[in-house]
């Protein structure tokens, strides 16, 4: 069931990307992820009354937020420099080299997790790193 949900938020990000390059145009990239920011924390925090979680927020321990916080605040840093990447390129070409957070994910989680290296993960990462690179620096045809 994760893969039908890794396929639908990588299918959100792509319109995420799409609908972000156009609402960038005429508007500064801090004003635009600002914007989009409210909306998130409303919807969010629907959700987490809808499904009846709210009274688990206090239940969260200190060690907890301090990763939750600290995630979040990375988030928006990330949020942040990608409105301003999609500012300056070509969508196809920032949304491409932002993947490449995959194989920083990896090195992450091997070390800090202790996750395993297989060979099936390096040559999958290093395809998607040189596609995502390709991309990037890819040259528009003339039409």
């Amino acid at each position: 069931m994760w893969i039908v949900f890794s396929l639908l938020a990588a299918l959100s990000a792509a319109v995420v990307v799409t609908l972000s390059k156009v609402g960038v145009k005429n508007v500064e990239p801090s004003v635009a992820f600002a914007v989009q920011s409210v909306l998130i924390i409303v919807v969010a925090w629907g959700v987490v009354a809808w499904q009846g979680h709210l009274p688990t927020v206090a239940q969260i321990e200190a060690r907890t937020w301090g990763f939750l916080v600290a995630a979040g605040i990375i988030t928006c840093v990330s949020s942040l420099l990608s409105f301003q990447a999609l500012k300056l390129g070509q969508a196809s070409q920032t949304s491409s080299f932002d993947k490449i957070s995959l194989v920083f994910s990896i090195i992450l989680a091997v070390v800090f997790l202790k996750e395993k290296v297989t060979w099936q993960l390096v040559v999958g990462a290093v395809l998607m790193a040189g596609g995502a690179i390709l991309i990037a620096f890819s040259k528009p045809e003339a039409g």
